[in-house]
C-alpha cells in the first residue's frame, strides 16, 4: 500500500515537473530540475522493480465478491487492462527518458554521486526520435493513472461499495 501511494505521488510530480521544466529557457534551474528529473526516474524505476517483486510474492486480495459480481464484465476487463498497461509505461517511461539522455550525450548520474552507464551510444538523430516517444509515454501513463483514480473514486463514491477504502492507510 505504501509503495502503491508513493509511486503515486512521484509519477504526478514528476509528470508536472517535466511538462514545466521543458519550457523553461536555458539556465541553471532548468539544468538543475532535468537532473532532479532524472534522479527521480531512476529512483522511480528502481521502486517499480521493488513494486513488482513485492506483487510477484504477495498477491493481492481478490475483489470482494460483491464488488466483483456486481461489476460488468467490461469493468473487470478494463481494470486488469488498466494495472498491466500501467506496469507496462512505469517501466517504459522512465527507461525511454533514460534512453533519450543517453543517446543525446547527457549521461546520469544519481543524486549525482553514481554516474549510471548509458543505455545507448550518443546519437543526436535516435535521441530526437525519443524525445517525444517519452514524453507520449508518459502523458498515456498519466492518462492511465487518471482513469485507474477516477474508477476508485466512482467506486467510492458513486458505488459506494467501500473499494478505494481498501487502498487507504489505517485500514482495518
Amino acid at each position: 500500500m505504501a509503495l502503491h501511494w508513493l509511486l503515486a505521488l512521484v509519477i504526478v510530480v514528476m509528470f508536472g515537473v517535466g511538462v514545466y521544466m521543458t519550457d523553461l529557457p536555458f539556465s541553471p534551474q532548468r539544468l538543475k530540475l532535468y537532473n532532479w528529473h532524472k534522479w527521480a526516474g531512476v529512483t522511480f524505476l528502481a521502486l517499480t522493480a521493488v513494486r513488482l517483486l513485492w506483487r510477484a510474492t504477495h498477491r493481492p486480495p481478490a475483489l470482494p465478491a460483491a464488488i466483483a459480481q456486481a461489476m460488468p464484465e467490461w469493468q473487470t476487463r478494463a481494470y486488469h487492462a488498466t494495472h498491466h498497461l500501467m506496469y507496462l509505461l512505469f517501466f517504459a517511461v522512465p527507461l525511454m527518458g533514460w534512453a533519450y539522455s543517453s543517446a543525446a550525450g547527457f549521461p546520469i548520474v544519481w543524486f549525482g554521486q553514481m554516474p549510471l552507464p548509458d543505455l545507448l551510444p550518443v546519437n543526436k538523430e535516435l535521441a530526437e526520435l525519443i524525445k517525444p516517444l517519452h514524453k507520449m509515454l508518459a502523458l498515456a501513463l498519466m492518462t492511465l493513472a487518471g482513469l485507474h483514480a477516477g474508477a476508485a473514486i466512482k467506486h467510492q463514491w458513486v458505488d459506494r461499495d467501500g473499494l478505494l477504502s481498501r487502498m487507504m492507510p489505517g485500514r482495518s
